[in-house]
């Protein structure tokens, strides 16, 4: 069901980790981010938009993240984008022939399996390299590219809606996830992010996050210190106080837990032996 987060800003989630696809009306139909997981949530999606009369002109991946990457053949055949160097890295993923089987067999053991459409799986368009909006028809949606979490990733500012989509970032359930594969100093990465969020949190009034909750007006901030205190508590080798994990973690959430150990063992071991996560 699709929930009005403002003026022209619809937001569908999905039962996979509270996934959070997002509508936001234009002039000649609608942008679509990261519309959601499964089979039927993406049905579902199609039908609410038929039931407003919307068609779907434009989509965008924030990420090259398997399930930022979906589609639904409902959806049409509109120009789906995302950053070039998210695309690069969704044509290298896509250039090994069982890529779609690996994220198949990766879901298997999953409450999801067989749920997931791959027939339209990653086919996204580069946006030019100093690409600062999408190109659509509808209001300003501005582009704010970072490294944190995964290569090219994107926050998206719908200007004149005041509302922040995060991606992979901001979230009240999941703590902050580096890319400790590709990035050469991860915890960097992430501040830098968070630094460019945090500058356009005053031009913003709603933050929605790729898994979570929906912020209102105040949560930006809140959420970015959380998000700041999380990282710095891993460079220092401390547990982070944070209330997305120990005892008060929300119920079916507590295998957040284990994320944050095994991200703090990496991290632990990237310090001890090459020093690339003690930036300051």
């Amino acid at each position: 069901m699709l929930r009005q987060v403002a003026d022209g800003v619809l937001v569908h989630q999905s039962e996979f980790i509270q996934s959070n696809g997002v509508v936001v009306n234009g002039r000649a139909g609608a942008l679509l981010i990261d519309p959601g997981v499964q089979d039927h949530e993406l049905a579902c999606l199609v039908n609410d938009l038929a039931d407003l009369g919307q068609t779907v002109v434009a989509g965008f991946s924030t990420h090259p993240d398997w399930d930022h990457l979906l589609w639904h053949a409902g959806f049409g055949e509109p120009p789906r984008y995302g950053t070039d160097r998210c695309v690069a890295a969704v044509h290298a993923e896509l250039s090994d022939p069982g890529a779609k089987a690996a994220i198949a067999d990766h879901l298997a053991e999953t409450e999801i399996a067989g749920k997931v459409p791959l027939d339209l799986y990653g086919l996204i368009t580069a946006l030019p390299a100093a690409a600062s909006e999408i190109p659509w028809d509808g209001p300003r949606v501005r582009i704010i590219e970072h490294r944190a979490h995964a290569p090219g990733h994107a926050a998206l500012v719908i200007e004149d809606r005041r509302v922040l989509v995060a991606g992979d970032m901001l979230s009240d359930v999941l703590v902050p996830m580096l890319d400790l594969d590709e990035s050469a100093d991860p915890i960097e990465d992430y501040r830098q992010a968070l630094r460019l969020l945090e500058s356009v949190a005053d031009d913003v009034d709603v933050v929605v996050p790729g898994h979570g909750s929906v912020g209102g007006a105040g949560e930006v901030q809140a959420r970015i210190k959380l998000d700041r205190e999380y990282v710095l508590a891993l460079r220092a080798g401390r547990d982070p106080v944070d209330p997305r994990l120990g005892p008060a973690v929300q119920p079916g959430w507590e295998w957040v837990g284990d994320v944050h150990h095994g991200q703090a063992q990496r991290v632990a071991a990237r310090r001890d032996g090459d020093g690339t996560t003690t930036s300051r």
